[in-house]
């Protein structure tokens, strides 16, 4: 794994510690109003690092969002790449660092590789280290898949997270178990992401209905974070699954936020991997009772195994407020059966499709999306 990482409470003090000269710092217009921006420059300034700032990053950034970060970038001169941030930033760091290169390599420029810094504010994504961005050009989530965008150093500190709101807290940490499901039945699954996504799926369950509960409680932020990037390293390493790339395509058309739309498609999903309604496949069967007797749940077979992990899955999200279809999120039918053919297109095509434990046909996943509306 590329990332270096450092984490807990105050851990943002390691910036002092930052070797370079000139900081570009990506972000966002909530970051600087709660002061976190502020505290980042400072700390860099005080280790004779230079700071330029661009804090225009929306959620689901399209490529003018990037290609105006891009250009402070550029102006700034800087040997160190700061994202400081959700997901969206992080992802619109990597965007910069992704065509920055690409640009100098078409006109045969020199090109400066900075030091990339990821302190995230979500703890979902786990963006931070990983070699994924998603950016959405002409309505359609772009994912781009390479190693060298996978930030240098990570800084988890849950201070950062404190004063989220709770549907955010939802979301991302809907996120976070997602991408370790994903990983755990991935065809590109090993023991070392299995270590990650199994102690990432334990810890969600343990601490993410506490932390929706009581956003102060230390304990439950930190644990979650953590989650967050343990699930990060493992899906970066194994791959995700056809979750994500439905979610992808659904996002890039009504632009939901992502967790959410991943914690209404993944029963379905889950169902459709093990295939409960048919033959059930042994192999996803196994992995997805393994986890639940890892959460002390009923597993005497491979399919009392899976059947408890879905069901459990399912309390967990009633337990934090989750609605339970996609209709409830204010998609009109309409609009919904109107877009359903372009996005299975686009999801049948997305790079998460081909390590999904079970390939789809055109036809399963609209009849996933359907039972998921």
């Amino acid at each position: 794994m590329k990332s270096k990482v450092f984490s807990g409470e105050q851990s943002l003090k390691k910036l002092a510690e930052i070797q370079g000269t000139k900081a570009c710092i990506v972000s966002d217009q909530m970051m600087e109003k709660l002061g976190y921006l502020g505290q980042v420059v400072d700390l860099l300034q005080s280790g004779g690092i230079s700071t330029s700032v661009y804090t225009g990053v929306k959620p689901d950034p399209d490529v003018s969002i990037v290609a105006e970060a891009l250009q402070v970038y550029w102006e700034s001169g800087a040997d160190v790449l700061l994202a400081l941030g959700g997901g969206s930033v992080i992802d619109t760091a990597k965007g910069v660092l992704y065509f920055a290169r690409q640009y100098a390599q078409e006109k045969d420029a020199p090109f400066v590789n900075p030091s990339f810094v990821a302190i995230p504010s979500t703890s979902g994504t786990g963006s931070e280290v990983t070699d994924f961005s998603v950016i959405t050009a002409d309505g359609d989530k772009i994912v781009i898949v390479d190693n060298f965008i996978a930030p240098d150093l990570a800084i988890l500190d849950s201070t950062l997270t404190k004063q989220l709101p709770n549907k955010v807290v939802v979301d991302t940490g809907m996120d976070v178990l997602t991408h370790a499901l994903e990983a755990y039945v991935s065809t590109k699954a090993t023991d070392f992401t299995d270590a990650l996504a199994e102690k990432a799926v334990q810890l969600v369950f343990a601490h993410l209905e506490t932390l929706y509960h009581d956003p102060a409680d230390a304990e439950a932020r930190d644990r979650v974070q953590n989650a967050s990037c343990m699930a990060g390293m493992a899906f970066t390493n194994a791959g995700l699954g056809i979750i994500h790339s439905m979610s992808h395509a659904f996002g890039g058309t009504f632009h939901i936020a992502h967790g959410r739309v991943n914690s209404l498609l993944l029963e379905a999903v889950m169902e459709y991997n093990a295939n409960l309604g048919g033959k059930a496949i042994d192999r996803v069967c196994e992995r997805y009772a393994r986890l639940a007797s890892l959460l002390h749940l009923p597993a005497r077979t491979a399919r009392e195994g899976t059947v408890s992990l879905i069901q459990a899955i399912g309390k967990l999200k009633r337990s934090i407020g989750i609605e339970n279809g996609i209709r409830e999120l204010g998609v009109n039918q309409d609009a919904f059966d109107e877009a359903l053919s372009r996005m299975v297109r686009t999801a049948m095509v997305d790079r998460c499709t081909p390590t999904n434990p079970r390939q789809p046909t055109a036809e399963e996943l609209e009849q996933i999306y359907r039972k998921s509306f």
